[in-house]
């Protein structure tokens, strides 16, 4: 079957928002639940949340886009020659735009409750962040960048390689990705929010600094750039040297 390509974008963004939603919306909404920020309980919640909605997107949207919902990911599909470079571009602006939609969507309903609206806003919407320039985390950029690039490589290698046509388990790729990304969160969230993707801490990082005053989120954007792509091309890079000489993807 033959998507246009603007199925395609379509699918990265609503999928995106989809994405931001199982995880901006625990992470937010939560809040009001008698827990403390960084209780292992709420990190949990988040993390299974957001396992579980990538699972049902890529379900959804995979034959369609591809299922990327990542700006990471987009640039290592391209890295491995797995994706067009004149498609690179519009799916990243997509997966953007759809995280700014999903977490508008989650301070839309936040804002209905003052509590909670306080709290949302005082932590930045629940951006990414590392130590200093206002942020509540307390590990040091080194640290943070060193478990983006980490992690970020780890699951872009277990998307890039379970997703291979080749791969006789690729119809529960999925299941693996989400538990893969469940994972990360359940180690990241106390460092440093866990991200492991450009387009989840940008969305709320932009809102937050038009909304709340606080721009820290931000300042500390690029780090949720630059280290997740590290790492994704970085597990491009060890994709292309385990792929089979006669594979085609």
């Amino acid at each position: 079957m033959t998507w246009s390509s603007g199925q395609k974008y379509l699918a990265e963004f609503v999928g995106t928002f989809g994405l931001l939603l199982a995880v901006a919306g625990p992470a937010v909404l939560s809040l009001n639940l008698p827990l403390d920020a960084g209780s292992d309980a709420r990190v949990l919640l988040i993390s299974l949340a957001l396992g579980a909605g990538v699972i049902g997107m890529i379900y959804a949207f995979g034959d369609i886009s591809g299922a990327h919902f990542n700006p990471a990911v987009t640039l290592a599909m391209w890295a491995v020659g797995r994706f067009r470079a004149r498609d690179v571009v519009p799916y990243i602006v997509a997966q953007l735009l759809g995280g700014v939609l999903a977490v508008g969507a989650v301070a839309g309903i936040a804002y209905g409750s003052s509590s909670l609206w306080a709290s949302a806003r005082s932590i930045a919407l629940s951006s990414q962040g590392y130590a200093g320039n206002g942020s509540p985390y307390t590990v040091g950029v080194g640290s943070v960048f060193l478990f983006e690039v980490v992690f970020t490589f780890f699951l872009v290698i277990v998307i890039l390689i379970a997703t291979r046509s080749e791969n006789f388990s690729k119809n529960l790729a999925p299941v693996g990705i989400g538990l893969t990304l469940a994972m990360a969160n359940m180690i990241g969230i106390p460092i440093d929010g866990a991200s492991v993707n450009p387009a989840r801490s940008f969305a709320p990082a932009i809102l937050s600094a038009g909304w709340s005053g606080s721009t820290w989120a931000i300042q500390q954007d690029w780090l949720f750039w630059v280290a997740p792509i590290v790492g994704a091309l970085l597990a491009a890079g060890l994709a292309r040297v385990m792929r089979p000489a006669h594979a085609i993807d």
